[in-house]
């Protein structure tokens, strides 16, 4: 998966995110319910594997070295 942030994205934003990895349909949902974005599911009419997702205001950071770990806490 990128490394990839909605910092500035404003909340309810919908982005869609081409994904090629196959694990995509199974981390983009599990990164969703670890940050608090919302996952709407794969874009029907999309030429390549796209999926959405809605930006929560709020949300929680992840580690950029590992986005499926929360971030570290501050020292």
């Amino acid at each position: 998966m990128s490394t990839w942030t909605t910092g500035g994205s404003i909340s309810s934003t919908v982005l869609h995110l081409i994904a090629t990895d196959p694990a995509a349909p199974l981390d983009l949902p599990a990164w969703c319910h670890l940050t608090g974005h919302t996952y709407l599911g794969p874009v029907p009419s999309a030429d390549r594997p796209t999926y959405a997702v809605q930006v929560t205001a709020g949300a929680a950071v992840t580690d950029p070295d590992r986005p499926w770990q929360p971030a570290p806490a501050a020292p």
